[in-house]
């Protein structure tokens, strides 16, 4: 599946890589109203946040949560991508808890976009759209 160049490949990739040298990722996913747009979705509608980013890795845990989210963000090129994201950091006991009791992380999770997930075998990481 090839993402929509309304939403930035190239840059996701970079984002995707720069929170990579940081954490290994296992789970990276992209919702956001710019998600529903590229699919469809009517204008007249609660549009919520523009991007929504989901990032699972073991490497999370034993940090506080808010300072996971604090560098994650940081990493966020707005300018790049047209607006800021609102970037959730989880471990994956953690997302698996939040998919069920948080309902932006349920919907991101149901209908995002998977950016990245790694399988655990030995060949190469699954890379989808991107």
């Amino acid at each position: 599946m090839e993402l929509d160049s309304e939403l930035h490949p190239a840059e996701l990739r970079r984002y995707l890589s720069r929170i990579g040298n940081r954490w290994p990722l296992q789970t990276a996913i992209l919702g956001g109203a710019r998600v529903d747009d590229s699919r469809g979705a009517p204008p007249q509608r609660e549009r919520g946040p523009e991007y929504v980013v989901v990032l699972v890795s073991g490497a999370f845990e034993g940090m506080p949560w808010l300072e996971r989210v604090y560098q994650a963000s940081s990493l966020w090129d707005g300018m790049e991508m047209g607006d800021g994201a609102d970037v959730h950091c989880y471990t994956p006991d953690e997302f698996e808890r939040k998919r069920q009791t948080t309902p932006r992380v349920r919907l991101v999770a149901e209908r995002g976009l998977l950016l990245y997930h790694d399988t655990g075998g030995p060949d190469h990481p699954d890379r989808i759209g991107l």
